[in-house]
């Protein structure tokens, strides 16, 4: 939607405001100025060495107001202010259909569901409060435990982070790390790899070595450049500051943000759950697709073609990429569409093959065999099922 107009719009009124508001001030200032005048020659009236005839006092302050003449000093500036705010409301409103309930289809919805993924909406959010009201109101009270204790701990452990404990954190990644491990993330190294620097930072050269050898040696086969700058780091012991990894990714406060992203990632995909709430990427793709959706409705209506009678669009709705999903695999080795019975499933590299695919690209899962894709050596006891 363009909204470089309203912005325009929006400027030149806030422009004329305080065109008008200096003015005013100005005036008000110069009419002050005046009174405070007369008010300290009144002051004097009855000295008798000074005699002072306060008709002539009054007749020369109406002089100076007429003068000044403020309501012909602010009516060009109101009228400029009146002419642009009441050009604003208009243009908003032809930019912005109040009534969007012209583009609503009667569609048959789950209200069970719906309420459902609403409520997840607010736990994952971490608004526990409003999600269990809602939840009351929608009287699915006996749906609160199932749909908040998924995301319970992990709002508990990302609000321990918060105040840099990472101790809940890591033991959430040490009893998944089977998992963490399949999907390719490395979140548990950054988590060692920020409690062992938070330990140099505090000068106890002896407790980091300890924490490394118990903590990060069981990591050092699948990484040992990372662990060799870690090592690095001991030689700068209560002087990170001055080392060569001040400036790196190793000291960056970022780091935290970036971790708890992660964690959220993972956790909910733990879950079965996207990483963005599903509402929410479905009130941000209608919002995208809206003005296209009005703007075909008022051709309907000009048109006299009744809406609600339409199975499909006569027109594409544009979406951003981060809208398009994919509901439909393809098979880019068997071109065949995936079903119930032959999934698309996930390897190691990434990568993804329908499993019939796999299957004989393994000989019946007897052996490893290389991604079309990428010069990676797969397992296919490893690979897992996508479910879009």
């Amino acid at each position: 939607m363009e909204l470089n107009s309203i912005k325009d719009a929006f400027d030149r009124v806030t422009k004329k405001q305080k065109l008008s508001s200096s003015k005013s001030q100005e005036v008000v200032d110069q009419i002050h100025l005046e009174m405070e005048q007369v008010l300290h020659k009144i002051q004097f009236a009855d000295n008798p060495e000074c005699p002072i005839d306060l008709n002539s006092v009054f007749a020369e302050l109406k002089t100076k107001l007429k003068d000044i003449a403020p309501l012909a000093q602010l009516e060009s500036t109101q009228k400029e202010l009146n002419a642009a705010r009441t050009k604003y409301p208009k243009l908003v409103e032809k930019s912005f259909n109040p009534d969007i309930s012209k583009a609503y289809r009667n569609v048959d919805f789950d209200r069970h569901t719906v309420d459902h993924i609403i409520a997840r909406h607010f736990y994952r959010q971490g608004m526990f409060e409003l999600g269990d009201c809602f939840i009351s109101e929608a009287g699915q009270s006996e749906s609160s435990a199932s749909l908040r204790s998924p995301f319970q701990e992990m709002y508990q452990i990302l609000e321990a982070m918060k105040y840099r404990n990472l101790e809940p954190a890591m033991n959430w990644a040490l009893s998944n790390s089977n998992k963490l491990k399949e999907c390719g993330s490395d979140i548990l190294l950054k988590l060692h790899t920020m409690q062992f620097m938070g330990i140099l930072q505090k000068g106890d050269r002896h407790d980091a070595l300890k924490y490394a050898r118990t903590y990060l040696a069981p990591l050092a086969s699948n990484h040992m450049a990372e662990l060799q700058k870690l090592m690095a780091c001991l030689l700068w012991t209560g002087r990170l500051d001055c080392s060569p990894y001040s400036q790196s990714q190793l000291m960056s406060v970022a780091n935290w943000d970036k971790i708890a992203e992660e964690l959220i990632r993972q956790y909910c995909n733990f879950l079965g759950q996207s990483y963005e709430s599903p509402l929410g990427v479905v009130v941000a793709a209608g919002v995208q697709g809206l003005p296209l959706l009005l703007k075909f409705m008022n051709v309907m209506a000009g048109k006299k073609h009744e809406w609600q009678s339409t199975k499909q669009l006569p027109v594409p709705v544009e979406l951003d990429r981060e809208f398009q999903f994919h509901s439909i695999f393809v098979c880019p080795v068997s071109k065949e569409q995936s079903t119930e019975e032959n999934p698309p499933m996930l390897m190691l590299c990434g990568h993804v093959l329908c499993k019939q695919s796999i299957i004989k690209m393994s000989k019946n899962s007897t052996k490893s065999f290389k991604c079309p894709y990428c010069p990676t050596d797969i397992d296919s006891t490893r690979c897992r099922p996508l479910y879009f």
